[in-house]
């Protein structure tokens, strides 16, 4: 569930925006249950291509869908799928909301700031002001600098993340939700060069999604002047929510994994895990981008949602 208040003016615009067209409204409608291409919806609802992609882009700079770039007959294709299936809004925010109602735990944490890692070459970081680091040293992922790292690339091994858990002493997880950009990492960059990249939290494994390429067909959206053209450029927005049933990576179910194996009632972080496993079939490498690379002006966005019990 995507909660909104007074607290951010700006995301509350954007989403009421995105919401204020029958069309893009009838376009999330068709995505309550399955992912659709930008044709297969302009096809569905009797409108044009061009206007379908128009009101796709509203969407998704509201975050309210995802899209990805896969390989079509001709090129490639742009595959939609729904981020929320309801949307709380709060007008009221003087009112304490009542016991058992659902509350919102958000933190951003920075793609520099892991805790622990394990690199090999091909491997680097960078900031929208040059290269951190020198380029396929994996000791230099020890420097100081990696904290201000906003794009960081590894062929091999994993990062580590430990995310600050802050909530109240009667709070019950509902469930838990990671956001960020993505993508596989190749010499230079190829759009089909496929990585099977793993997700832990706390040391549970909760997924592996299979990034299809290491995406340089156009420069990402938010890209310093200074990166080349020639080389990565932006990745995929991929959503994990882990919850009491199951976990599913944009809305599909990637496994059994679910909140109560997590045991965050324990805990006052959550120990993130992203790598390539050793024996992976598609050894493919991992591109994280944060805020100043790639497509989305995010890094890495936990949302824990729980409720508080009754006294």
């Amino acid at each position: 569930m995507l909660e909104l208040n007074f607290g951010d003016p700006e995301k509350l615009v954007r989403v009421s925006h995105a919401l204020s067209t029958r069309s893009r409204v009838d376009i999330l409608r068709l995505l309550s249950s399955q992912k659709l291409n930008v044709v297969e919806i302009a096809e569905a609802l009797q409108l044009p291509v061009s206007t379908v992609a128009n009101n796709v882009k509203v969407l998704e700079a509201a975050k309210l869908i995802n899209t990805e770039l896969l390989p079509a007959s001709r090129g490639a294709m742009k595959v939609c799928s729904r981020n929320y299936d309801d949307i709380h809004i709060a007008f009221n925010q003087d009112k304490s909301m009542p016991k058992g109602a659902q509350h919102v735990y958000e933190m951003e944490m920075p793609i520099g700031y892991y805790s622990d890692c394990e690199v090999y070459p091909t491997c680097g970081m960078a900031n929208a002001d040059g290269m951190l680091i020198r380029e396929d040293e994996p000791a230099s992922f020890y420097h100081p600098k990696h904290v201000g790292a906003q794009l960081m690339w590894f062929r091999k091994g994993y990062v580590e993340y430990l995310i600050p858990l802050e909530l109240p002493p009667k709070a019950r997880i509902e469930s838990l939700e990671l956001s960020l950009e993505l993508c596989s990492e190749a010499p230079n960059y190829d759009n089909n060069w496929p990585s099977d990249i793993t997700f832990w939290i706390n040391g549970v494994e909760i997924g592996t999604w299979t990034s299809p390429g290491d995406f340089g067909d156009r420069r990402g959206k938010l890209n310093p002047a200074w990166w080349l053209d020639w080389t990565t450029q932006y990745g995929l927005l991929k959503t994990w929510r882990i919850d009491g049933e199951r976990t599913t990576l944009d809305m599909d179910k990637a496994s059994d994994a679910t909140i109560h194996d997590l045991k965050l009632i324990y805990r006052p972080n959550v120990k993130l895990r992203i790598g390539v496993k050793p024996d992976a079939v598609h050894q493919g490498g991992v591109n994280l981008f944060g805020r100043q690379f790639g497509d989305y002006e995010q890094d890495i966005i936990m949302r824990v949602h729980y409720s508080l019990e009754e006294a």
